[in-house]
């Protein structure tokens, strides 16, 4: 690993983040680096350089955490594993002055004590950075700074690479203030293309902070209408505000969608016009948002009839998944009717809890819905695998409007 200059200006002045190079055609070796800015051992108290890769070595994963370690002499700190060629995620660097960040205790059984590995991370993540040798770096939805990473054969995101300066209309941001919930949040209106007002899809993302403010989606979908492969559309993205509200308002609360129909939808379409048809209409969400939105199909299909689940967590309330979630008893008793929906589930094989429970859901739905799109990716609980997923998932349930040239 050491080499002549390891550790000079020059040295690090060839790094722009991870590094690697392909073991045969399905894996690629990968090494990631950190530079201590106190400098070598003699310098510096840093102890561990914790490596969070989502899917990888983070708090869903039966494994001891991971550090970096240091090259002896130097401010270099390296770790390497091997990934899939595929593989798209995201990772942030926890430097850490303590030497036993997380409990011995938590490792003396055959499997290491969950509970204890997900509080120790916790407390960690409060800490973490992005790679500072990574230009493509967010705060991520856990609120920590994160950095991209993507192997050669990553799945394409649609509209994802496109350049960033696609000229688009910039969104409105009004404030919706529900007497139904007692509470106030922003919600921000986008609307692409030039078509007939009366006759506009709309799409409801959850979490719409996330995409309005951490990962801007407004060039994206612009690009993508532009292309002709997503139809002029009104977007509405709906802050969840804080986790306490988000994780009361999102896992199966009626009162939340019937605010959102009887309050906010109204007052969006005096302002931006767009069509009541359901299957014009998709809800989009991410794990609670997953969960939510295939709820809102469920129940009120008049309405919404077009549904993108990404890592939805149907184990809800039950985390340990012993028991059945509310929307698969829902769907077991029949007293939903899934049979006018279209579906797009997606889930990441490494979110071990969530795939299963996706799988499962997506065998019910196959003999009901009107049409049910499972996708599975080489991913973990991770927005940088959402973003492809969510432009992809909404060309697939808007192709019949494109089809028809509408």
């Amino acid at each position: 690993m050491t080499t002549r200059g390891t550790g000079s200006d020059a040295w690090w002045e060839s790094k722009q983040g991870p590094e690697w190079s392909r073991e045969g055609e399905e894996r690629c070796r990968v090494t990631f680096w950190w530079r201590d800015p106190a400098g070598s051992e003699t310098t510096s108290s840093i102890q561990h350089v914790w490596i969070y890769i989502t899917g990888v070595t983070d708090h869903h994963q039966r494994a001891r955490p991971q550090s970096l370690s240091r090259i002896p002499g130097t401010d270099v700190w390296f770790w390497q594993t091997t990934l899939n060629a595929n593989w798209r995620g995201s990772y942030c660097l926890i430097p850490s002055e303590n030497a036993h960040d997380f409990a011995e205790s938590a490792f003396t059984g055959e499997e290491p004590d969950r509970v204890a590995l997900r509080e120790g991370w916790r407390r960690l993540l409060a800490h973490a950075v992005a790679d500072p040798l990574n230009p493509l770096s967010w705060r991520g939805g856990r609120g920590h700074a994160v950095s991209a990473l993507e192997m050669p054969d990553a799945p394409e995101q649609p509209g994802w690479h496109a350049p960033q300066e696609t000229p688009f209309t910039p969104p409105t941001c009004i404030h919706w203030r529900s007497a139904r919930l007692g509470n106030k949040r922003r919600v921000w209106i986008y609307t692409t293309g030039e078509e007939s007002a009366a006759e506009r899809p709309l799409a409801v993302l959850l979490d719409g902070q996330f995409w309005a403010q951490s990962m801007p989606v407004w060039p994206v979908l612009a690009a993508l209408t532009q292309e002709g492969k997503l139809p002029p559309a009104v977007y509405l993205l709906v802050d969840s505000t804080d986790n306490a509200q988000r994780s009361v308002e999102l896992p199966c609360n009626a009162s939340f969608w019937q605010a959102l129909q009887e309050e906010l939808l109204p007052q969006v379409k005096a302002q931006a016009p767009f069509s009541d048809d359901p299957a014009r209409t998709v809800v989009a969400g991410q794990s609670f948002g997953g969960l939510a939105a295939l709820y809102a199909g469920l129940n009120w299909p008049e309405r919404f009839g077009c549904v993108l689940s990404q890592s939805g967590s149907f184990w809800w309330p039950h985390r340990g998944a012993q028991q059945d979630g509310v929307v698969i008893d829902q769907i077991k008793a029949n007293s939903v009717q899934p049979q006018s929906l279209r579906i797009v589930l997606e889930a990441g094989a490494r979110e071990p809890l969530i795939f299963r429970v996706n799988q499962s859901l997506y065998s019910l739905l196959q003999p009901t819905a009107a049409a049910v799109f499972w996708r599975p990716t080489d991913g973990g609980h991770d927005a940088l695998c959402w973003r492809g997923g969510l432009t992809a998932g909404l060309m697939t349930l808007w192709q019949p409007l494109i089809d028809a040239g509408r």
